[in-house]
């Protein structure tokens, strides 16, 4: 074929053109003479489009800058104007959305059309890149609104679509005795996460069921609520079940209304803490963490050190309690600290919190009573931030005033005191005060991902509001509530340098004033890599951590546990696929010290994981090993494996993921997030989303994106090099900005279906001239130029059709049909009559 001597051709005298007028002010106006093209007839050659520099008008999907800033990505539409150029046909309304002072320039829509005259704007002007799709603005400072880096526009905020929504995840195992009066166990565990879009308003519920041979299953309702962003005051608005802010009091759970401050509506503000839970399991466990008396929580884990980061907390604070149980039934009990951070405000911003309503208890042996609190955040100058509160209830009133100081390079710190006055359950009045002091530091500069330090002390007649009424039972002695003397805690996660790996510390420690039992756990890591080589050493302890409230007359014993483990990891190749050698050890004060070595993989584009092992002791206790695997897909996420020992064999199971209902079908994904999105290429089957591992269009071109940011721009990109061979898209990219518990549309367009290279002739035999247009008046999508020897190539089409060929101001109309004609690796070939 002769395409690649045309384009030689065309490439050397744009050069030589290029040379001619390197130094002649305009060189805009190109000709294309088609005597360098070795085609006949050349005088039907249709190449002024080319020429001047000119582009077709018509709608393009771009790239929208404003001055160096880049603001949106969208569809504009272009005109051609008396010089050629195309130019951006934007309303009032697109540049107000760009964050010019409209206002100030009335004489912006006073055109013909719908199209402002930019020119009105001193010194504007636009300039359309072609090659890359790009729209640059340039406009005056003068002429721009000053906002904050990071600024998103709430009023073109996305709620998303009307959908039913449903995240679940099951997980069980079973438990084989090998001793000869051994009894084998199962338990299961269920949570189960409904929930209804509609418009601006979120219906949400959280529940929960678990069984084993020591009970019956049981079901427990987490929460219920409905829930609704208010952008307008920048709040969150929760009618049901819901957990008072912990900024200034302890978080209280709730059934009532809440309204308050939602601080990611503000640019750049500080995201909340959320708790990293790292421990060791000495053999096969089972990890379960409860927060606030639910269980939210439980998975299966391989011996040796563990990190579960994927937590779906019931509320803001609450200390995470975990319990490990090994393959042998004995346990393990941690306390990981979930605490705020220091309370600070950017000058002149406002924080608040409004909630009433009963008492929410795990335990509905405890009366419901009613309360109300309320909180308030104030930035002043120079980095202080004021704060204070109150709760308030027939048998408890408390109030509450602090200050907070960022302190630049050392951190940000505040102190305040809680002042209370408790009715208890046998008529006794207590007056009391708590101090509380936390200390942050967020310095990435030095690696510094958080530094979370807190210490509390808390008089012999204070009570917070959940301790007196926890007291409060309906027929019922209640049993005598561990009060807080002390507590302290911090959270540790530093960065050593690229050569000398990150530590991470964890420690909690409290002590009580009716109780002599002292409560202490600790986490320390380690982590570093040499040449591909990784390689951590874990330490914990735990003291008293196993019970959760006691009477201070029967507890007198004393429980610690000590743990350290080392593991390393060595990468080695196979094919394609990257697998590890893993080397384990743990050595605990409360049972034999065990090592185990195995292999693992992540594979299928990090959709598969599996990892296996074999462990051993330093005692007589016989071998161990494990095998586990987590495949992710586009309907959800499978897990397994088993494990054994010298006493037992083991087996465990789960699934999760998520089911969404909406105007146009149901939609089977991966587990959703607070906020998500679906993407809709329609038609448009088994196309993958980049960087979403598992997550591709089902046949009806639809896909769940588990997680996105809500109140900002989100990207989400189609993976082009995973396209099937049916379909062909245009526009790989598209930006969402949802609203808190949306889930957002992403729509594409694909062409989907066959491919052809199609030779296009006359009725008298002539060849359709290069550059002749050809033109789907029911699908524009598909319209192409007509290139080299009169052939086109054109995609997504179906088995046979119909389109016109515009040419030197002519036109024609041609009727293909691919049925019989034989294929290449999904290219069809053919020739097609044009008729006039």
């Amino acid at each position: 074929m002769k395409m690649n001597k045309i384009c030689i051709s065309l490439f050397l005298y744009l050069g030589y053109t290029a040379s001619l007028y390197a130094k002649v002010p305009n060189v805009d106006n190109v000709y294309f003479d088609p005597d360098f093209l070795e085609l006949p007839n050349k005088s039907t050659i249709d190449l002024s489009q080319f020429e001047s520099n000119e582009q077709l008008p018509g709608t393009y999907y771009v790239d929208i800058y404003v001055n160096t800033d880049l603001i949106s990505t969208e569809n504009i539409k272009f005109e051609k104007k008396d010089n050629g150029k195309l130019i951006p046909c934007l309303s009032v309304t697109d540049l107000a959305k760009f964050g010019i002072k409209t206002e100030e320039y009335l004489d912006l829509d006073k055109t013909e059309n719908s199209c402002v005259n930019l020119s009105t704007i001193p010194n504007a002007k636009s300039d359309f890149e072609f090659n890359s799709q790009r729209l640059y603005l340039s406009i005056p400072q003068i002429a721009l609104n000053k906002k904050p880096r990071g600024f998103i526009d709430l009023s073109n905020i996305d709620n998303g679509i009307t959908a039913l929504l449903l995240n679940y995840s099951y997980s069980g195992s079973k438990n084989y005795d090998r001793k000869s009066n051994g009894s084998n166990s199962t338990s299961n565990y269920l949570n189960l996460r409904p929930g209804i879009n509609i418009g601006p308003w979120r219906l949400r519920n959280y529940t929960t069921w678990s069984n084993s041979d020591e009970y019956s299953g049981k079901w427990d309702t987490v929460y219920t609520y409905l829930s609704r962003s208010i952008n307008r005051i920048k709040s969150q608005l929760i009618l049901g079940d819901g957990v008072s802010p912990a900024s200034v009091f302890d978080s209280v759970p709730f059934r009532g209304i809440q309204l308050s401050t939602d601080d990611d509506m503000y640019p750049e503000s500080l995201r909340g803490y959320a708790p990293v839970v790292r421990g060791i399991a000495r053999s096969n466990a089972q990890i379960t963490i409860r927060q606030n008396g639910y269980t939210i929580y439980q998975t299966e884990v391989a011996a040796g050190p563990f990190e579960i980061n994927d937590l779906y907390p019931t509320g803001s604070s609450g200390d995470l309690y975990v319990t490990i149980k090994e393959s042998n039934g004995s346990e393990q009990h941690q306390i990981i600290p979930f605490a705020s951070l220091p309370v600070l405000q950017r000058e002149g911003y406002l924080s608040y919190s409004v909630t009433g309503g009963e008492y929410r208890a795990y335990n509905k042996e405890i009366e419901k009573q009613k309360f109300g609190q309320f909180t308030l955040i104030y930035g002043l100058p120079y980095g202080t931030t004021v704060y204070g509160g109150s709760q308030l209830s027939h048998n408890y009133q408390s109030y509450s005033i602090g200050a907070g100081k960022n302190l630049g390079a050392l951190g940000a710190i505040s102190i305040d005191v809680i002042q209370s006055h408790s009715t208890l359950n046998n008529g006794d009045t207590s007056h009391g005060q708590s101090y509380r002091f936390r200390y942050n530091k967020n310095l990435n500069t030095i690696g510094t991902n958080i530094a979370l330090a807190g210490y509390r002390y808390s008089t012999d007649g204070y009570y917070s509001l959940a301790e007196v009424f926890d007291e409060y039972r309906n027929g019922v002695n209640a049993p005598e509530i561990e009060r807080r003397r002390n507590r302290a805690e911090i959270t540790i996660n530093q960065n050593l340098g690229e050569q000398y790996g990150s530590l991470s510390v964890g420690y909690v420690r409290e002590n009580y004033w009716n109780s002599d039992r002292k409560t202490q756990s600790a986490t320390v890591g380690y982590n570093n890599s040499w040449q591909g080589i990784s390689y951590g050493l874990n330490y914990t302890y735990n003291k008293n951590t196993n019970t959760y409230s006691y009477k201070s007359s029967n507890y007198s014993k004393s429980e610690n546990e000590h743990q350290l483990a080392l593991s390393v990891s060595v990468p080695f190749n196979v094919f394609d696929d990257t697998f590890y050698y893993n080397f384990n050890t743990n050595s605990s004060s409360q049972s034999p010290s065990t090592g185990s070595v195995g292999l693992s993989a992540s594979q299928l584009n990090n959709r598969l994981n599996w990892s296996l092992q074999q462990a051993f002791t330093n005692q007589d206790q016989g071998s161990s090993g494990n095998l586990n695997a987590s495949y992710k897909g586009k309907y959800g996420e499978m897990t397994g494996g088993s494990g054994y020992s010298k006493d037992n064999y083991n087996l465990y199971y789960g699934i999760n993921g998520s089911l969404v209902a909406h105007s146009e079908g149901v939609v089977l994904g991966q587990q959703l997030g607070e906020t998500a999105a679906i993407v809709d290429i329609p038609d448009a089957g088994n196309v993958t989303v980049l960087n979403q591992a598992g997550v591709e269009t089902n046949s009806y071109g639809y896909a769940l994106v588990p997680y996105i940011t809500p109140y900002r721009k989100n990207t989400i990109d189609i993976d082009t090099t995973a396209l099937p061979e049916n379909t062909e898209m245009a526009l790989t990219s598209q930006t969402v900005s949802p609203s808190r518990g949306a889930l957002v549309k992403a729509n594409f367009s694909a062409n989907v279906g066959h491919r052809a290279l199609i030779s296009l002739t006359l009725e008298n035999g002539e060849v359709i001239p290069f550059g002749a247009q050809v033109i789907f008046k029911d699908n524009p999508q598909l319209n192409n130029i007509v290139g080299d020897d009169g052939e086109v190539y054109l995609s997504g089409l179906s088995e046979k059709g119909q389109f016109i060929v515009k040419y030197n101001d002519k036109q024609c109309s041609a009727n293909y049909n691919l049925l019989g004609v034989s294929d290449y690796l999904g290219l069809y070939k053919t020739t097609v009559v044009c008729h006039k």
